[in-house]
């Protein structure tokens, strides 16, 4: 089927999940997780054939581990789709309710987008984050994921697809895009597709902007930064700077700039660069860090790369402005850290950092759907608008106004017969 069809189809599909019930679209996010593990040898093999031809082209090891699908993911996208059709259904909520007048009574309800075109990297369980969000939120999505992970991804999204057709509901509520013809195609659907989700670099992001008149949210890159203070904890330094660059390198919310006041300098970078160096990390400094400890230099374009790899810049400043300072200019607005015991320094930061996630104390790993409890996310949006930092439900529904009234006329309204009281109220929309 060529890509306006697939469009029409999920359109179809995005109507009938918009008027179904919360309990039908559980359902449907509980036969996911029971067909998956009932499938998992299928894909097990399809996600084999993957990672052969990945080696065989020499794809980064970081990379590989993206790609991997093996129990261990999906045990957790299974635990994700249980925990997710245990949430309270983000649709139908009443965010406004205000009488105009008497009788007439104006209601804010939350609804879902519609249509969705989501481009994700190889990462399969990506694929079923996605795709159940947006079951939850009663959207409709066209799924394309990296070419490396082009068989995994078919075998996920059929058993999807299955799923929810067991439990009533539209297989093609997902349907997945296999080529760039695709996509290409995907761009000029303006009238079936309500968003795309690119995720990916500035650039990427940037040609699907200029190649659409569809609206684009932006999932960019992650260039996150650790500060570390003068007034840091040296061991809560260590930990949180290690763990935000170590726990997993090929993830948007993992440090690619470390950041180190010059007065904590001396006692803090030896002993973590000697870690980090274990682990494998290859450094690379600025002419300060370099008289610390031993590494390779650190150049311009450094400071605005996302790695996705055991490298890691560091760059050593002389005050916690010029951090916050650093951070605008060369991040990427995603998830940024400080490390300090000082209160009015870390307030400063948490402010004055224009990024989506601004942390203390705590490792950048934790910029995650799963991990603040939305289920699963989309990704992280790197922009402000409709939706910041990591998107799960909530990230994937607008609003519509409903008014209800008993025969009330513009017509009386201009004529004085009746009066605009706008009077808030407690209450939620019955219909």
């Amino acid at each position: 089927m060529d890509l306006h069809g697939m469009a029409a189809d999920a359109r179809q599909a995005a109507l009938y999940l918009a008027a179904t019930e919360s309990n039908v679209r559980n359902l449907a996010l509980e036969k996911m997780a029971d067909v998956l593990i009932s499938r998992k040898d299928q894909i097990f093999e399809a996600n084999r054939l993957d990672l052969e031809t990945a080696r065989a082209e020499k794809l980064a090891a970081p990379l590989l581990k993206r790609l991997t699908f093996g129990e261990e993911k999906l045990t957790s996208v299974t635990r994700g789709l249980q925990d997710l059709a245990a949430l309270p259904d983000p649709l139908g909520h009443t965010t406004l309710a205000r009488e105009l007048t008497e009788g007439l009574k104006l209601y804010r309800v939350t609804c879902p987008i519609g249509v969705i075109g989501v481009i994700f990297e190889s990462r399969p369980d990506a694929l079923v984050q996605i795709a159940s969000l947006a079951l939850k939120s009663g959207n409709a999505v066209l799924l394309k994921g990296g070419r490396e992970a082009l068989n995994t991804n078919r075998v996920l999204c059929d058993a999807l697809r299955d799923a929810a057709r067991e439990a009533g509901l539209p297989r093609d509520f997902a349907q997945l895009m296999e080529s760039r013809e695709d996509v290409t195609g995907m761009l000029k659907e303006d009238e079936l597709i309500d968003l795309i989700i690119p995720r990916g670099s500035k650039a990427f992001v940037r040609y699907i902007m200029d190649n659409s008149r569809i609206p684009v949210l932006g999932h960019a890159d992650g260039i996150c930064h650790v500060y570390i203070d003068r007034d840091a904890d040296p061991e809560k330094a260590l930990r949180v700077a290690f763990d935000s660059k170590v726990q997993n390198v090929s993830v948007c919310n993992a440090m690619e700039t470390l950041l180190i006041h010059r007065d904590a300098a001396p006692s803090v970078l030896p002993d973590l660069a000697r870690e980090l160096e274990q682990a494998g990390v290859t450094l690379l400094g600025d002419d300060a860090a370099r008289k610390l400890i031993s590494c390779e230099a650190a150049t311009e374009e450094d400071w605005s790369t996302e790695y996705l790899d055991y490298r890691l810049s560091i760059r050593i400043v002389d005050s916690l402005e010029d951090a916050i300072a650093h951070i605008n200019r060369y991040g990427s607005h995603h998830t940024d850290c400080i490390v300090t015991e000082n209160q009015a320094s870390a307030s400063r930061f948490l402010s004055a950092v224009d990024s989506a996630g601004v942390y203390l104390n705590v490792s950048t790993r934790f910029a995650d759907g799963f991990v603040y409890g939305f289920g699963a996310e989309v990704g992280i949006a790197t922009g402000k608008i409709h939706a910041r930092g990591p998107m799960g439900v909530e990230g994937l529904t607008t609003y519509k106004y409903k008014l209800l009234g008993s025969g009330q006329t513009m017509a009386d309204m201009k004529a004085g017969k009746a009066e605009y009281t706008h009077r808030n109220l407690e209450e939620v929309c019955p219909l």
